[in-house]
């Protein structure tokens, strides 16, 4: 019977769910916060069960000698080393989808909160105050409301909002026209969504591309009188640009419930009359923390007794006996999407996959969501290979599959297309007999590139001097190149480069490249590898 330890506070009927699996569970909510004592017992257990005060850090791992899979109650993992957990093969699980309805009622409720100043106007009356001419607050009936982030929180806030009679205007770089118009709202560019909006909700991740996305710039760019909500991540907005915004009434309120830094314990926007703050509570309804525990023991026990993996963060979702064999593959779909979401800036229409030869015969569901999971990732590193579909239907992203007999030099090969509103971009990609994935062509241009962890790309004319230039760049600025492969359709004509560094690319490279005038594009890629 496999045994399972409940570390932190869960749902009864979670536990209960163990137990008339056939799951033996230990049930110790307090022993997360009590690192030295959890390290002793952890070798007993092949499943771990947390939410967010257990950390489960590499030196916690060595000591889980038996441990095979962890479930986070949740979707957050960043008390969790993912790293670790693969490389001692523990699988990682979330619950990605268990509260976004509580998430989004939160950034309604904020939205409300600041509009009426309910907060301050609740404090007054407790007061034995009666100062109903001071809060004079804004309808939301036939605002606009800008939402930063359409996915599956952000359709359900749209979907309120609009039953609010509220117009609606979206930005998200994977959001279709087509989704955009069954969500019912407009999709638009971000600096457009800044200038229209009386009310903005943000609902992205924080990654570098998301990081301060209403900066002290683009709050220079917004509305007056405008209204902020973040119920997402902290770190999403220049906080010292909103206050002293809110200080000069440029933003006449904002509702917070993440901030840069938590706990947050201060902040310049703490006690400013037109700030609402809430301790990070997006996920806390008795009805979101009971699915979210819920759905991590299903999962645990599911894998624990069946082998079935379902929302791991680290592991394809195939049977032990297809990933012997696909391991290396998925791989490569991971990679080929991997390659195409970091050159992609565009809204991508739909993605079409091509499996050729011995790889057409496998299970290419699992291959598929690791191509999705590739092309966001670029764009939000919580995606998995189970959410990512999901989230790709979200935004309307059409997928396509084609399986064909082998029809080249290769015996297998995996081809991914994007198709966006301007153009489309492919690679393709094979799997070696070493086990190593290889990109064999890339914009219709054949090559046969390693895949590091760090590479730098470029395009150009096939004109003399463009080799010499990279060389010399790169080495002037201390680059090692630990392999480098060229392609070019004909003489003169496109050309292209892909390198394989010994380290991550420093930015200034990319602009001393581009100062050389010999690249029409110039990228840096990191894969995970």
């Amino acid at each position: 019977m496999p045994k399972v330890l409940v570390s932190d506070k869960l749902s009864e009927t979670a536990v209960q769910i163990f137990r008339d699996r056939g799951v033996e569970v230990d049930y110790l909510p307090d022993l997360g916060k009590d690192k030295e004592k959890l390290a002793e017992i952890i070798g007993q257990y092949d499943g771990l069960a947390i939410r967010s005060a257990t950390k489960v850090t590499e030196k916690l791992l060595q000591a889980a000698s038996n441990l095979k899979v962890i479930g986070r109650a949740g979707i957050g993992v960043d008390n969790v080393d993912i790293p670790a957990a693969s490389k001692k093969g523990v699988i990682v699980m979330n619950t990605p989808f268990g509260n976004s309805v509580t998430t989004a009622e939160h950034a309604i409720a904020l939205m409300f909160a600041v509009a009426r100043q309910l907060p301050e106007a609740s404090v007054s009356t407790h007061a034995g105050k009666w100062e109903k001419n001071r809060f004079m607050g804004v309808e939301l009936f036939n605002k606009t409301l800008g939402l930063i982030g359409a996915g599956n929180i952000g359709s359900i806030v749209a979907d309120r909002a609009l039953g609010l009679k509220m117009k609606v205007v979206a930005y998200d770089p994977f959001l279709s026209e087509e989704r955009a118009a069954q969500m019912g709202v407009t999709k638009v560019e971000l600096d457009e969504l800044l200038a229209k909006a009386d009310f903005i909700t943000l609902h992205v991740p924080l990654t570098d591309k998301t990081r301060n996305i209403l900066s002290r710039e683009n709050i220079a760019k917004l509305k007056k009188g405008v209204r902020i909500i973040n119920a997402a991540r902290g770190g999403l907005i220049d906080e010292e640009a909103l206050a002293d915004a809110l200080e000069t009434g440029h933003v006449a309120g904002a509702a917070l419930d993440v901030f840069a830094v938590e706990p947050a314990t201060e902040s310049r926007l703490f006690n400013l009359p037109n700030v609402v703050v809430t301790p990070h509570l997006g996920a806390s309804t008795s009805e979101a923390q009971e699915n979210v525990a819920i759905q991590v023991a299903e999962q645990m026990s599911d894998y624990l007794l069946t082998g079935a993996v379902a929302n791991a963060l680290n592991m394809p979702s195939v049977t032990a006996e297809e990933a012997k064999v696909m391991g290396p593959w998925i791989k490569l779909a991971g990679h080929l999407g991997s390659f195409i979401g970091q050159m992609t800036d565009a809204p991508i229409k739909s993605i079409n996959v091509l499996y050729d030869g011995s790889v057409a015969e496998m299970n290419v569901s699992a291959l598929n969501a690791s191509v999705i999971a590739g092309v966001m990732k670029a764009a939000n590193p919580d995606v998995n290979m189970v959410s990512a579909p999901t989230i790709a239907k979200e935004r309307g992203i059409q997928l396509a599959t084609t399986r064909q007999e082998a029809s080249g030099t290769y015996d297998g090969y995996i081809k991914v297309t994007v198709v966006t509103e301007d153009r489309e971009r492919s690679i393709a990609g094979t799997v070696f007999s070493d086990g190593k994935p290889r990109f064999i062509q890339i914009r219709g241009i054949n090559v046969d590139a390693e895949i590091g962890e760090f590479m730098l790309y470029t395009r150009n004319k096939d004109v003399p001097g463009v080799i010499g230039a990279l060389g010399t760049t790169l080495g002037d600025m201390g680059v090692n190149i630990a392999n480098f492969q060229l392609g070019r359709t004909s003489s003169g004509e496109d050309a292209i480069a892909i390198l394989y560094l010994d380290e991550a690319l420093p930015e200034p490279v990319l602009e001393a490249l581009h100062k050389t005038g010999k690249f029409l594009q110039a990228r840096a890629l990191h894969f995970e590898v």
